[in-house]
């Protein structure tokens, strides 16, 4: 059977350049009107026990190269449980890995995809579930809905949102985890959560850059998280409808859920460098930080970003913003695309299953702090 190469489905993402006996070579397409590139997922046809290698020959010119070393491609062979690539390298700005598929079609993806379709019966599940409420804040600039889910009596307001950048899946992993934990009628901790709180989840902040396989950026090669200081409905609808949702409800908590390229750990950025910080939102952080290293060994405190310097914070920044618009606790959990090196899985990597407990381990560390937010 001739091999074909082939993205053109939800998410998909790549270039066929040629095929040459057992090589293939591939570009990624950048995001749309937009200098990024990093995102992959194609299918590869034809490929029944052939051991072929695969090669992304744009990889160096990538918007975070430094993502490529210690990585491996994620590999699947029927688009539910995804692996590693084992026989990953990366070297003269090239990406190649090597795989022998037992059938007929393989799927390869930078990590673990999450779907618009997924997305969709995810929320028509969560919907459905007693005392949650769905609705829409507003369209995106392809005509999709910004869906956000709300649950939970509390007078604390959080607010929680992912996706911002749409290559970055496992965010979307993260919510999957974390709205099936709060939405448990039998879990002791969401009751209380939802008794002490109201909730409102975006579950994708960017479903048009989700769709098109984009990395970083929306429908018009906008980057979401640099726009939440002046969002506009011609550049940034998708910041727009949420910033002003949470203008009318006020917020007491926020997590924005990401995942990034190189460092391989999972970790949390703040707000140290906002203009008008204040002590308790210092130490409202530092004791979610606290509280989430006891909850989960897959979250430290050692690696991370730098810490800007006072009066330095970016306001486009959502964390940023927020933190400074409503003198809230406000946070960005990062996880990697490669994996966890404080504990390693060399079959999985960070995977959709470690996303999604991480995301009831985030919930526990919240119920831990939230009376003293």
């Amino acid at each position: 059977m001739t091999i074909r190469i082939s993205a053109a489905f939800d998410s998909g993402n790549i270039r066929l350049t040629g095929i040459l006996d057992d090589r293939i070579t591939l570009e990624i397409a950048h995001d749309e009107d937009s200098d990024f590139y990093q995102w992959f997922h194609f299918r590869a046809l034809g490929v029944r026990g052939k051991r072929l290698t695969y090669e992304i020959t744009n990889a160096g010119q990538s918007a975070y190269p430094g993502g490529w070393p210690g990585y491996h491609a994620c590999w699947s062979d029927d688009r539910v449980t995804w692996r590693r690539v084992a026989d990953t390298s990366y070297a003269d700005g090239m990406l190649r890995f090597t795989h022998e598929a037992a059938g007929d079609a393989i799927w390869f993806a930078y990590f673990a995809p999450y779907s618009m379709e997924r997305h969709n019966n995810l929320v028509a599940r969560i919907a459905g579930r007693p005392g949650v409420t769905l609705a829409s804040l507003g369209q995106t600039l392809d005509g999709r809905e910004m869906d956000c889910l709300t649950l939970g009596e509390g007078p604390k307001q959080v607010w929680l949102y992912a996706r911002q950048h749409p290559g970055e899946s496992m965010a979307e992993w993260w919510m999957e985890g974390a709205l099936e934990c709060l939405t448990d009628p039998a879990d002791p901790i969401a009751r209380s959560l939802r008794k002490q709180a109201t909730f409102h989840i975006v579950p994708n902040m960017n479903p048009d850059g989700s769709f098109r396989g984009h990395l970083r950026t929306n429908a018009v090669g906008v980057n979401l998280n640099r726009e939440w200081h002046e969002p506009t409905p011609e550049r940034s609808p998708e910041v727009l409808c949420v910033r002003n949702a949470m203008d009318k409800t006020g917020v007491n908590f926020a997590m924005d859920v990401h995942g990034d390229e190189a460092i391989p750990y999972v970790f949390l950025a703040g707000f140290e460098g906002i203009p008008s910080l204040k002590d308790a939102q210092v130490s409202g952080y530092q004791a979610y930080q606290d509280a989430l290293v006891i909850r989960t060994p897959d979250f430290q405190k050692a690696k991370g970003y730098a810490v800007a310097g006072k009066g330095r914070a970016n306001l486009s920044m959502s964390t940023n913003q927020l933190a400074e618009r409503f003198g809230c606790v406000a946070m960005t959990l990062e996880m990697p695309f490669k994996d966890n090196d404080d504990l390693p899985d060399a079959e999985f990597g960070w995977s959709p299953e470690r996303s999604k407990k991480l995301g009831e381990a985030c919930l526990a560390a919240l119920h831990d702090v939230i009376g003293d937010l």
